[in-house]
């Protein structure tokens, strides 16, 4: 779906489907998710393990775009997440979230997946954060990642620009959730908007 105008999608929308539906979930103006046993998605560096069994709740986009979501959660067992996803295949995708540490820090963080290879990017948060916002810019084959805790999302912060090799024109885009080590973790997503990237190089 190529993106002309700016779109606030309910997640009833019959163009969202599941890679790696959850044990439960709904979907209707919100999505609430809780998540399986041990589900993740990392691919290799350092920890050795491949695991491409998260859950995400997406649709195709075409071109180059803006996506944002927002979403609430409670984290309780290390690594619970919840966040956004533009992905190409197991292989090549980017996420960005805030995973739990304990109660007294969490990781807001962004991982890129290119080859085969998975690499984390995170600043630390004080325990206790239970919401978040993020958006994803495409411009080609780059992406501008972005978040904030901001409930309001008047202030962004930049988590990353990286670039995904032999980028297709239609990524599969849309909330993911996941819980490495525990399982039953739930996290409410309120939206999910696309539009018309408004990244732009500088002049």
């Amino acid at each position: 779906m190529p993106i002309d105008a700016p779109q606030r999608l309910v997640f009833s929308d019959a163009r969202f489907h599941w890679l790696n539906p959850p044990p439960a979930w709904q979907a209707g103006e919100c999505l609430d998710i809780r998540t399986g046993a041990r589900t993740d998605f990392w691919q290799g560096t350092h920890y050795g393990f491949r695991r491409d069994d998260g859950h995400v709740f997406g649709l195709a986009l075409t071109g180059d775009f803006c996506v944002e979501t927002a979403v609430r959660f409670e984290g309780r067992q290390q690594y619970d997440q919840c966040g956004l996803m533009v992905r190409v295949d197991a292989a090549a995708w980017i996420k960005c979230s805030i995973e739990y540490e304990d109660a007294q820090l969490s990781r807001l963080g962004s991982v890129v997946t290119r080859r085969g290879y998975s690499d984390w990017a995170t600043q630390d948060l004080e325990g206790g954060v239970s919401a978040a916002r993020y958006r994803i810019h495409r411009s080609g084959a780059d992406f501008l990642v972005e978040a904030s805790l901001d409930l309001e999302g008047r202030r962004w912060r930049q988590l990353r620009i990286c670039h995904l090799d032999d980028c297709p024109a239609s990524l599969f885009v849309g909330p993911y959730a996941c819980s490495p080590v525990g399982e039953a973790f739930e996290c409410r997503f309120d939206y999910l908007s696309i539009g018309p990237s408004t990244w732009s190089a500088p002049a």
